[in-house]
């Protein structure tokens, strides 16, 4: 996924910069769509891992990558809670497929 870091992190707190700085193309796509399809809210998304992982029949490993993406999904929301912050506000915006600029 080609979506950046916004230089804005440069307001975030040392811990955060350095966070942000390493995200991970997993960490980076739980935040894009925590912003664009879930309307910036993990509860939802939470939500919907679980009730995915839940159903029957499933595939393994989907299941193990639900898993993760629900540690990783807990750990930055507790960065956000404990910074006061959101984030996916400092990810660029996913370019229009339709419109591009």
């Amino acid at each position: 996924m080609g979506v950046q870091v916004l230089s804005t992190i440069d307001r975030l707190p040392e811990p955060l910069r350095r966070f942000m700085d390493r995200l991970t193309p997993e960490q980076t796509l739980l935040l894009v769509l925590k912003r664009d399809l879930y309307g910036g809210d993990w509860g939802p998304m939470v939500a919907d891992l679980t009730n995915r992982l839940q159903g029957r029949p499933y595939v393994l490993k989907l299941a193990h990558r639900i898993e993760d993406d629900l540690q990783r999904i807990a750990q930055m929301r507790e960065l956000e809670t404990h910074y006061e912050v959101d984030l996916a506000a400092f990810l660029e915006p996913i370019p229009d497929q339709e419109n591009p600029a």
